[in-house]
């Protein structure tokens, strides 16, 4: 590292990485610094029992060629490079419910979606084809999603809510339950839940869905490499404890290993609470510091990572999204100790054997921080091992064996052929991923408030500029495109999307 870099980024998760990539091929020095042992924040994997597993990003949409992710991609340098694999068509989503015996596909394709879902809703085909046009119509409102530079989206559109939105669509039950069924994808809350959120989030998968052979390690491993063709500088066991300000300018990031690094700009790919008490409150308004202190933060999740015996679970290239009640799709994380979990996502990795055998399977359901409260002041990465004691490990088995008894009623038979269950608790989101209580997508959007979340990528200090799934959408899109936004306020929206595009042959 050197004293002086044109860019300081703090934390090396897709937003900062990619905005580090974006102004390193404009010519800018770059460094990005990660507390952590392992770059790539949610894109990090974890190995057990020889078996990789993804800490988030579980499958990706958008990367067929000339849709939106693919164009970042290739702009950025990394499409080329990735090994993926493509869900099944007819259904890379499956919705289930405990009280009813069949499983709903969502697919890839808007035609396609429409046809699948017909065959279980034969009456209620133009339900199903309004409710893609209201997806549709509602994407392309939003320029950056369309990686287009002109126009801006209607206010209006962000005070919709989805779970209304979808009940005007179909009086059928089951139907809306069915539309809804993918929203573990943003934490769906029936009260909360804004419907651009889910139309931004279903339309990427809608369009394509792909996960990553060997998981999305390979994502970080690529961005890297791409940065250092541009001279940019990563750093680990990198922890920033204060941003010096002076004259309403950052002019150094201090670290707790006592060394420091001096910049022209600065942009946090951290939680924003976190930003202002690295900055100091006090050189923000008082109305800024009070609206991000007062955002709350999305609900965590309670993961398990299960191993399975060699050549005993078949390879599922899909997705499943289940829920003990049809009736409570958008109620999930209101849960009681005794009716926990109500609902669960699953997904699996995919190796490069691919001989249709399953080596292992996540699954996930949401878990409110509040559950780990008793240890909240313990801390356990790689780079700062701790033991959070005996009591932290019985509540862990303890809600384990409450999982897999749901997971069997979904998967019978599972249970005999499980080598070995691993897990990851609210706690472990936030001391890995950084997540203001390990939340899983960032800060709650709410259609009842739709500008209390909206932080803005430039700050009032004069260089100091924000990123990540906290300031923007979440999702490996999203935070995409919330990198191409913050970039834009350095090198200008209009110069940045022409040369995005011009990278894939558009003008």
């Amino acid at each position: 590292m050197k004293k002086h870099y044109d860019v300081v980024i703090i934390g090396s998760g897709l937003g900062g990485l990619v905005s580090s990539i974006i102004l390193a091929k404009e010519g800018y020095s770059v460094c990005v610094l990660e507390k952590n042992n392992q770059f790539g924040g949610n894109l990090q994997t974890f190995v057990r029992d020889k078996t990789v597993f993804d800490t988030g990003i579980h499958y990706i949409g958008g990367l067929s060629e000339g849709q939106n992710l693919y164009k970042y991609f290739k702009y950025i340098g990394i499409m080329d490079g990735l090994k993926l694999k493509k869900l099944d068509e007819d259904g890379h989503d499956m919705i289930s419910f405990g009280d009813v015996n069949k499983e709903f596909p969502h697919a890839q394709g808007y035609k396609n979606f429409v046809n699948q879902l017909v065959k279980f809703f034969p009456e209620e085909r133009e339900a199903i084809n309004k409710y893609c046009e209201a997806i549709i119509s509602t994407c392309n409102t939003f320029p950056l999603y369309n990686v287009s530079a002109a126009g801006r989206y209607d206010n209006d559109i962000l005070s919709v809510n989805a779970k209304e939105f979808i009940e005007k669509i179909t009086d059928n039950k089951m139907l809306q339950a069915v539309f809804a069924g993918s929203n573990f994808l943003y934490a769906g809350s029936g009260a909360k839940s804004p419907f651009y959120v889910h139309a931004l989030t279903v339309n990427t998968y809608m369009q394509s869905s792909w996960r990553c052979i060997n998981g999305g390690g390979q994502i970080t491993k690529l961005l890297l490499k791409e940065l250092k063709k541009y001279g940019g500088v990563v750093s680990k066991y990198r922890e920033v404890v204060q941003l010096v300000v002076e004259n309403k300018t950052i002019t150094t990031a201090k670290m707790k290993d006592g060394t420091s690094v001096s910049g022209k700009y600065f942009i946090s790919n951290i939680d924003p609470k976190v930003t202002l008490k690295l900055v100091g409150e006090e050189h923000f308004r008082k109305a800024f510091v009070n609206r991000v202190s007062s955002l709350e933060g999305g609900i965590s999740a309670f993961s398990l990572y299960i191993v399975f015996k060699p050549k005993t679970f078949k390879y599922l290239n899909k997705n499943y999204y289940h829920f003990k009640e049809s009736s409570e799709v958008w109620e999930a994380q209101d849960y009681t100790e005794e009716n926990w979990p109500k609902a669960f996502m699953s997904s699996m990795g995919v190796s490069n054997k691919d001989d249709g055998w399953a080596e292992g399977m996540t699954f996930i359901t949401y878990m409110k921080y509040a559950d780990v409260a008793p240890w909240q002041d313990s801390f356990n990465t790689i780079a700062e091992e701790n033991d959070r004691g005996e009591s932290y490990e019985v509540f862990k088995e303890r809600k384990t064996n409450r999982f897999l008894e749901l997971i069997e009623l979904k998967f019978p038979g599972i249970k005999d052929c499980i080598r070995s269950v691993h897990t990851s608790t609210p706690l472990s989101y936030r001391d890995y991923i950084g997540g203001h209580n390990g939340n899983m997508y960032g800060y709650d959007k709410d259609s009842s408030n739709p500008m209390k979340t909206f932080i803005p990528s430039k700050t009032k200090l004069e260089n100091l500029y924000l990123t990540g799934q906290s300031v923007n959408m979440h999702g490996v899109l999203g935070v995409t495109i919330g990198a191409v936004v913050t970039c834009s306020e350095i090198l200008g929206k209009e110069y940045l999307v022409n040369k995005i595009n011009e990278s894939v042959g558009l003008e």
